[in-house]
């Protein structure tokens, strides 16, 4: 029996919580996930004050990846690139911390009350995409703008943060293209990753809590969300989201699960009415007659891999510009890329490698959150080809590998449980369950 290090065991909900329900506060004051390094910390003290840390086999993968991806800063050559460096590492140390601190933390956050808030942050994106939606000139100063120097809001990056914006949209662009919503990120893409990530776990949460009021509001959330996903003419957040429902059919089909498919068949029938009610199909087609995106990540994807080349083992530490007049950063258009040219070929192999394994040792879940948070593991791996999923996408995927993978330790016996129970009923809570 071990009743007496039950307390040790319990970790707080509020630093999980604050990351994803405040989100619209952090957004509003100019932080963004900014605001998630601070929490992190928090979740650092108390697990040191917790004192026994637990990570499931694999993860050596991707400590391997961060140990590569500090090292590979000997390629850092000016004073502008560290500071971006230096963000990035915060950033992959973020999700590093947000993955131990919850899969550390399964007695308070079960998957059940994860999902919840999760689907919460899905809530807060559909809003903010329908601010884009409705009003795709708005943009205001936040206050972050307001304690800033001048030379850090002339970065393009810093200034997007300081001044914010619901739409992915530039007036002076040649290219006419509408504003694409954007809101509660800085760009378009972002919003379809999260979007396309999240979607499979509020599906699964709706499963969990089918018996429920909940249920019934966001089964009605989930045709409306479509709206500004659609709108987003967001083509990878739309590859996704097919592969997601394809890939869960084809599951339930090899197990039989008749009603699952029939659901499922309904869910794709809904998604064609509204794809069919929005004028979705006509923007796609004009964007792509004066947009030459695809091609242009083409080449920028050559030329990235061949400078890689040069340095293979560490890379160059960050994104450098393009010996292409006009076309963006090499390194960028992508996490996979990203991550190919600022900490070569071996941190490519790590931080993949950790996704795949994450992917695979998943593949055993069958109850709905489970299999949900497979599949977004699933859906990010994909994505990282030509999305940048730092950071909520990669804290996402972080949070599923976390939910999904095996445990290690035994279950408590009864009269720890029950220990833990009165404990956490004396404690306050974020109230989604």
């Amino acid at each position: 029996m071990r009743t007496s290090t039950a307390p040790e065991r319990l970790l707080p909900r509020w630093p999980f919580a604050l990351m994803f329900v405040w989100f619209p506060a952090w957004w509003l004051l100019g932080l963004g996930e900014m605001a998630w390094i601070p929490l992190s910390f928090a979740m650092v003290f108390y697990l040191v004050r917790r004192g026994r840390i637990e990570v499931p086999r694999g993860f050596g993968i991707w400590l391997l990846f961060m140990v590569w991806m500090v090292c590979s800063g000997i390629g850092i050559d000016t004073s502008g690139r560290l500071i971006g460096f230096v963000y990035r590492a915060l950033l992959y140390l973020v999700t590093t911390i947000v993955f131990v601190y919850v899969y550390n933390a399964r007695l308070r956050l079960t998957p059940r009350y994860v999902g919840g808030v999760l689907t919460v942050f899905w809530l807060i994106t559909m809003v903010g995409g329908f601010i884009g939606v409705l009003f795709p000139l708005l943009s205001f100063t936040t206050p972050l703008a307001m304690v800033l120097p001048q030379p850090l809001l002339d970065n393009e990056l810093v200034h997007e943060m300081a001044v914010r914006q619901v739409t992915q949209y530039n007036p002076d662009s040649w290219l006419q293209i509408d504003p694409r919503p954007s809101a509660p990120f800085l760009y378009t893409n972002g919003w379809g990753n999260v979007y396309s990530m999240l979607t499979p776990i509020v599906i699964g949460y709706m499963v969990a809590v089918r018996r429920e009021r909940r249920f019934w509001f966001l089964l009605l959330a989930l045709p409306v969300s479509l709206v500004p996903a659609l709108l987003t003419l967001n083509r990878g957040m739309l590859i996704g989201l097919a592969l997601a429902l394809a890939y869960v059919t084809v599951r339930f089909v090899l197990r039989g699960n008749l009603r699952a498919i029939l659901a499922l068949l309904g869910l794709a029938l809904v998604v064609g009415v509204v794809f069919m009610t929005v004028p979705v199909a006509q923007r796609i087609t004009d964007r792509l007659a004066v947009s030459s995106t695809t091609a242009d990540r083409a080449s920028l994807y050559d030329e990235t891999f061949q400078r890689t080349l040069e340095s293979p083992l560490f890379g160059y530490g960050a994104p450098r510009p393009s010996l292409k007049e006009g076309a963006p950063s090499v390194g960028t258009q992508g996490q996979m890329w990203m991550v190919l040219f600022s900490h070569g070929f071996p941190g490519l192999a790590f931080f993949m490698g950790w996704l795949v394994w994450a992917y695979l040792r998943t593949l055993h879940r069958w109850d709905p959150l489970g299999l949900a948070c497979n599949t977004a593991l699933l859906v990010v791996v994909v994505e990282s080809s030509y999305y940048g999923i730092l950071t909520a996408g990669l804290t996402i995927a972080m949070i599923a590998a976390a939910l999904a993978l095996p445990r290690s330790e035994p279950p408590l016996d009864v009269p720890t449980s029950r220990a833990i129970l009165k404990n956490t009923r004396n404690e306050r809570a974020v109230p989604i369950h």
